[in-house]
């Protein structure tokens, strides 16, 4: 059948289609970007936004208060690498490969920031890495050579070290926004924001020195915890009295000509002289403290260096929140801050992490998405860094490889979505011993309600406690008469949990029973 088809018809029909194909475009999702900054050792405990009256933290509390604050993000190996690990691929320690510190990282396994690129995302990681490897899947990065330094601290690049003068948290927000300027604009972004800060020795930025010195704070409740029916809790060491330093900790008479003093400029070594030889450690010299006092005078020396520390933190989020606010950024940017894992603030007389109670298992985590995660949102639900991954590739849409163990949280805090399938427990396994600070390996369940935890090696025993009751972990109710089904229900579920986390290792344990 021959047609005859007029110029104008084709012209009108190319239109419509044109104009279809256009408004079909327009429909399509604009895939987020997403901020996710990255602290280290930083205590939910220490941050306004969960309760804390002592401290500020605005910048922090502003992501909460914009979006959502997770009351019960926990971690499933509470230390600084095997954290970033997890983060990385979505996977417990035993199936990443690295359950301890100081190892080499196998970033040749599946990454998710290598999938985000795969799939048309711009990835950075500006920061502390400290994975013993260099990084893999990012298009962009600048790490610290392992911990990293404070001030003056060597930059890790693709093709050379330098030493960077300035502090640390300064540098590292300089280092993203120059890359948030230089990038690719056309393609969405993913930038990881690598704190050292709040790590030990907990080096205040030299604006805050001082800045919480006209506070004193209260002790926590189990300050002098005795340890009672608590064998591995007796014989760590990480306390406040005998394991933390005057000199290296606490700045005390420190030895400036040399270690990470000796990386100071001259006029940053004499302002930060200043303070702790003028002022602290004359202090430390004319209190002439000794027994209970000066611990409790450690203790507040302590708290006064992290939370000056944690000050720089919290100004330099400020400063990123307010670039994506000024580049019109904001709408579609998800900003995640987070910690790799808690910190004990005096909790029990000690500092550091590790153990599975509470102030170490639980880490800060806010998350602000405009538009879809309703402003001042509360999760209680127990939300785990496996799961972090996952949810990094469903914000992009894409759906998570079968390897990944952890789950997309974000029906957790997109209206209406669907919480009534998710984990009623949470599964927790930590392996370093025994330096550096003596705790025993152990793996444990935790639900809402209890905790439940198998110390093994140095020491084979159990413990269990209940959270409504015993909030801070001191009674110890494993054995007790009466608790003989709650304890084999609990028992049942870990097993549950191990098998399907595939931890041999903790099965052989369980079943030697």
């Amino acid at each position: 059948m021959n047609m005859k088809i007029s110029a104008g018809y084709l012209k009108k029909t190319w239109g419509l289609l044109l104009l279809f194909a256009v408004g079909s475009y327009a429909q399509q999702p604009k895939k987020p970007n997403i901020v996710f900054i990255f602290s280290d050792d930083h205590a939910y405990q220490a941050i306004s936004a969960y309760g804390n009256k002592f401290v500020k933290t605005p910048n922090i509390d502003r992501i909460a208060r914009q979006g959502a604050k997770f009351n019960n993000a926990l971690v499933t190996n509470s230390i600084c690498g095997p954290s970033r690990a997890t983060l990385l691929t979505g996977k417990y320690s035993h199936v990443n490969g690295y359950p301890l510190n100081e190892q080499r990282f196998n970033v040749d396994q599946s990454l998710f920031p290598a999938v985000l690129q795969q799939n048309g995302y711009q990835t950075a990681w500006v920061g502390k890495w400290h994975l013993g490897n260099l990084p893999k899947g990012f298009d962009y990065w600048r790490i610290l050579n392992g911990q990293g330094q404070y001030y003056n601290p060597d930059i890790i690049g693709p093709k050379d070290t330098v030493r960077m003068e300035g502090y640390v948290t300064n540098l590292i927000t300089s280092m993203s926004l120059n890359w948030l300027n230089n990038r690719d604009t056309s393609k969405p972004f993913f930038l990881v924001v690598g704190e050292k800060a709040t790590h030990r020795e907990w080096l205040p930025d030299l604006q805050d020195l001082g800045a919480y010195d006209n506070i004193t704070f209260p002790l926590p409740p189990t300050f002098r915890d005795k340890y009672t029916n608590r064998v591995a809790a007796q014989n760590q060491d990480m306390t406040i009295d005998k394991t933390m330093r005057l000199k290296e900790d606490l700045k005390v008479h420190a030895s400036y000509e040399k270690g990470i003093y000796g990386r100071f400029t001259p006029e940053q070594r004499k302002v930060f002289e200043n303070y702790y030889e003028n002022k602290v450690s004359k202090e430390f010299d004319e209190k002439n403290l000794t027994g209970d006092a000066l611990v409790e005078w450690k203790y507040q020396r302590y708290l006064r260096d992290y939370l000056a520390t944690a000050r720089s933190l919290d100004r330099n989020i400020g400063e990123i929140l307010d670039y994506l606010d000024k580049n019109g950024l904001t709408e579609n940017t998800v900003v995640i801050y987070a910690s790799d894992q808690g910190f004990y603030m005096g909790e029990h007389g000690w500092f550091d992490k590790r153990f599975i109670y509470e102030e170490s298992l639980k880490t800060p985590f806010v998350m602000r998405y405009p538009g879809v995660v309703k402003p001042g949102t509360q999760v209680n639900e127990l939300m785990l860094n496996i799961d972090w991954a996952p949810t990094m590739l469903d914000l992009a849409g894409i759906k998570p490889g079968a390897d990944i163990q952890g789950t997309s949280f974000l029906p957790l805090v997109k209206s209406g979505g669907d919480k009534k399938n998710w984990r009623k427990e949470a599964y927790y396994h930590y392996y370093e011993f025994p330096v550096p600070h003596h705790v025993y390996p152990h793996f444990g369940l935790r639900t809402e309600q209890y905790t439940l935890v198998r110390f093994y090696n140095q020491t084979n025993s159990w413990e269990l406690y209940d959270l409504k009751k015993d909030p801070h972990q001191v009674n110890n109710i494993y054995g007790q008469k009466g608790l003989e089904k709650l304890t084999a229900s609990l028992k049942g579920k870990l097993k549950q949990l191990i098998i399907q986390y595939k931890d041999t290792d903790a099965l052989k344990i369980l079943e030697q029973e």
